[in-house]
């Protein structure tokens, strides 16, 4: 069954240009070393915030993508450009 990761994050505005340019890295970092990822959309919303969009394969491999947090430089760069965490849910493709 799909696991849906939905996260929910602020960035400043002087650091939408470093999160936009660190996204294709975070990517890449993800296809290359997260079993289970199956793709992502990032939407921007209002107020300097973001909405993260993660498909995973099973809910095990979400897990094991969490314990590894940002273990690859373009992982690790994606989330230094965020200043705050809104709100972090999983839910199951209907």
């Amino acid at each position: 069954m799909t696991s849906v990761e939905l996260t929910r994050f602020r960035v400043r505005p002087e650091k939408t240009e470093e999160l936009l340019a660190a996204r294709a890295d975070m990517l890449a970092d993800f296809t290359a070393d997260r079993a289970g990822f199956l793709g992502a959309r990032l939407v921007q919303l209002p107020d300097n915030e973001w909405l993260d969009i993660v498909e995973w394969a099973s809910p095990e491999d979400f897990a094991a993508s969490r314990d590894k947090g940002g273990n690859l430089p373009g992982i690790a760069r994606f989330f230094a450009a965020i200043d705050s965490l809104v709100t972090a849910e999983e839910g199951t493709l209907a």
